[in-house]
């Protein structure tokens, strides 16, 4: 069910006048996926402000920023995610237009939007319906018709396309993800790193994809960070997973990976460029990586998820336990 971009964001602009600063807010999985539009405005907005928050930390931090000159972008995939929830009814509270996202129409964060959009999600699912997408382009019309960014056609290109091109990544490192699960499906620790937009997904990868549904313990690691302290651990013996991106922020990449040739033996890189992403303009090609790779990753959790016996829907605290 995808949002009307243009109409939502001219709705806000004759309402409000103009926007200083755009939040971001959710939960875990969640969070993950707004992490790319904030970069987005973060790098090409020469006059609105980005700021991405946790729900419970808008709630505890209560910004200064945070006015009826703000949207406010909430997403829970439930729509029940209580500090989302009360994310949602603090902007609401502080004057700000709030925009929500879910999987399930008429839930209790639905209440609070003024504008509701229900995502749908499966793997027979347009990609471009996922938040990240709808989220982005939200942002993108937000930038033409307030700064007339001059990328907006190419964004728009790059949505049309990225659903085809995942689709053929994911196909295309099926096999190197099943090689992948019965080399590591036991190893006591994954360190996984990436930078740019996409640093979302290695954050996503490791605390959703292996500490949440494979109960692995693992870490996220920025690679522009990791040459400050994190490579001193680099040895023989343990695994890394390097998302390498393609755009401006690959260079970064790159440099870990020569790192890990020399003085690691246990890594698995996952190169965007190599899997085809560059079909998309490089000019806003830093903003399809990143669920481009969750998508591509889906198929190396599922590989780890069978080889250890344990379905990604199991959890031991989450919905089970007070918390």
């Amino acid at each position: 069910m995808r949002a009307n971009a243009k109409k939502i964001i001219t709705e806000i602009l004759e309402k409000k006048g103009e926007i200083r600063d755009v939040f971001f807010t959710a939960c875990g999985g969640s969070l993950v996926e707004l992490y790319p539009p904030k970069y987005f405005i973060e790098n090409e907005s020469v006059s609105i402000r980005s700021h991405l928050y946790t729900a419970q930390e808008l709630l505890c931090a209560r910004p200064k920023t945070l006015t009826e000159k703000s949207v406010t972008i909430v997403c829970s995939h439930s729509g029940n995610t209580q500090e989302a929830y009360e994310a949602a009814c603090f902007a609401k509270g502080q004057g700000s237009t709030v925009i929500t996202f879910t999987f399930v129409e008429g839930s209790k964060i639905n209440t609070v939007g003024d504008y509701n959009i229900r995502y749908d999600f499966g793997d027979d699912v347009n990609y471009l319906e996922n938040p990240i997408y709808q989220s982005m382009a939200l942002m993108n019309e937000l930038l033409y018709q307030t700064e007339d960014f001059p990328h907006y056609e190419e964004m728009l290109k790059g949505f049309e396309k990225i659903d085809g091109i995942t689709r053929q990544a994911a196909k295309k490192v099926q096999k190197r993800a099943e090689i992948f699960a019965q080399k590591y499906y036991q190893e006591p620790i994954v360190y996984v790193l990436s930078s740019g937009a996409a640093f979302a997904n290695a954050y996503g990868f490791s605390i959703c994809s292996l500490m949440e549904m494979q109960w692995m313990h693992s870490c996220y690691i920025h690679s522009g960070e990791y040459f400050h302290g994190p490579f001193e651990v680099t040895d023989k013996n343990t695994l890394y997973v390097l998302l390498e991106n393609s755009g401006k922020t690959r260079v970064m990449d790159e440099r870990v990976l020569s790192f890990l040739t020399k003085y690691a033996e246990k890594y698995e890189v996952v190169d965007a460029k190599e899997l085809g992403i560059d079909l998309i303009s490089e000019e806003v090609v830093d903003y399809f990586t990143p669920n481009f790779f969750y998508y591509v990753m889906c198929t190396y959790r599922n590989e780890l998820a069978k080889l250890r016996n344990h379905p990604l829907e199991i959890r031991r605290y989450m919905g089970k336990v007070d918390y």
